[in-house]
């Protein structure tokens, strides 16, 4: 049982983490932004 495979992502793996990781960032942002303007109340002029 010695046919341990390694896998090596290199760049591409990287790049993959770095787009999802900004991805769910900006996710969180724009839903953390309507959560907000949701619970503001109606009487309240911007």
């Amino acid at each position: 049982m010695s046919d341990t495979t390694e896998v090596n992502t290199g760049a591409a793996g990287a790049l993959v983490m770095i787009f999802l990781t900004i991805a769910f960032v900006i996710l969180l942002v724009s839903f953390y932004r309507r959560y907000k303007r949701a619970n503001k109340p109606e009487n309240e002029q911007e």
